[in-house]
């Protein structure tokens, strides 16, 4: 018994082996599929951002006025006149409010000379007071003898004999350029805004027929339409507490920035409070360069670095408490995400798309966090995510 037992051991052995490591070249295949799967994606959000920025805009702001527009169509009015009315006073209230501020703007604009005669006069005045070797002069001193350390390293090439050495020196600023290249932006924003209207006023008049059509192609079970009802619920829940948190942080920050600016008596204060408050929905880099600004204009004003730098400091602060602090621990609060994988994203979604990726990075992660909390493969995805 003994013998024909261990005769017959090593065959079981070996079939428990075999059903044992089967499984491996299986999962090695599945991650390498998903690791592929997720570089062309990545890819292809790349190079297609002028078809996908457009659209995340789109659905943002259709999922923002759709329950005005819901509650409209609710009075018997069709659906179509209601999204109508509702994109013609938003699209008037944003050109009203331009063409209202436009003095202010131009008022700044008028500003610019005296600003570069205050400047100069500045650089001359640090210049006497130093001798004559000012502190920009010491900077250009050093970048030109690193420039020249650089030169001298460097292997040169000696022309052929007979060959003469010819230097061409390009203008510091092609003007030209520069208004070609402001032009041809302003058109490629002018027609994808067009693009997003356009956009947004379909959505708007479709209602819920594309969720309704989501649910129909998910399959034919229950539980998988029940499923993707939840997905859909959870990602209007979500853009709705985004939405209210950006709108929330922006007026405070526009309110406090107004404040601020009218006690230091700085002028048009109003303007700079509205675009405190825009630029505040940049996460990061909206701080940075709404303090830009507001440092120039300080000193168009008061003529002096050190009052530029006090007002822009007042800027900073109150952008970087909202920034830092506030947003969010309010966005974490409303999405439930950590504040890790919301700067991750943030980074990553910056590098992909630029400003705009920075702008929609929030949004899209909770969209993926909601999508993936519902599906049990993407789970750990999710609690990645989560707080």
């Amino acid at each position: 018994m003994g013998v024909e037992t261990t005769i017959l051991d090593p065959r079981k052995a070996d079939e428990e082996e075999s059903t044992t490591t089967a499984p491996a070249p299986v999962g090695i295949r599945s991650l390498s599929l998903t690791i592929v799967a997720i570089v062309a994606a990545v890819v292809a959000l790349q190079y297609g951002q002028q078809f996908f920025i457009p659209l995340v805009i789109s659905v943002l702001v259709s999922y923002a006025l759709d329950p005005v527009v819901s509650w409209i169509a609710r009075r018997r009015v069709p659906r179509a006149l209601a999204a109508a009315v509702v994109l013609t006073l938003v699209v008037g209230t944003v050109c009203g409010a331009a063409y209202t501020l436009r003095n202010e703007a131009a008022t700044i604009v008028q500003q610019l000379p005296q600003a570069a005669q205050r400047l100069r006069a500045a650089i001359r005045k640090d210049r006497q007071a130093n001798g004559g070797g000012g502190t920009i002069q010491q900077v250009q001193k050093a970048a030109s003898e690193l420039s020249q350390v650089a030169s001298e390293a460097a292997p040169s090439t000696p022309p052929p004999r007979g060959v003469l050495r010819v230097q061409v020196e390009e203008p510091a600023v092609k003007v030209s350029d520069y208004l070609w290249w402001s032009s041809a932006s302003i058109l490629a924003f002018i027609g994808q805004a067009v693009s997003v209207l356009f956009l947004v006023y379909f959505m708007l008049m479709s209602g819920n027929l594309f969720k309704r059509k989501l649910v129909q192609v998910t399959g034919p079970t229950l539980t998988k339409k029940k499923i993707t009802v939840q997905i859909l619920d959870e990602i209007s829940e979500q853009i709705e507490r985004f939405l209210l948190v950006q709108v929330f942080t922006s007026v405070l920050v526009g309110i406090a920035s107004w404040a601020a600016f009218r006690y230091v008596g700085l002028q048009q204060a109003g303007i700079w409070a509205i675009a405190a408050g825009l630029f505040n929905s940049i996460p990061y880099f909206g701080p940075v360069v709404v303090t830009g600004g507001i440092a120039v204009v300080s000193f168009i004003q008061f003529g002096t670095i050190g009052m530029a730098a006090f007002v822009a400091a007042i800027a900073l602060a109150i952008t970087s408490v909202e920034g830092f602090l506030l947003t969010p621990w309010l966005t974490s609060r409303a999405s439930s995400m950590n504040a890790v994988a919301i700067f991750v994203g943030l980074l990553f979604w910056s590098w992909l798309w630029g400003v705009w990726g920075t702008l929609l990075a929030v949004p899209m992660l909770m969209v993926l966090k909601a999508v993936c909390d519902r599906i049990e493969d993407l789970k750990p995805v999710g609690e990645l995510l989560g707080d």
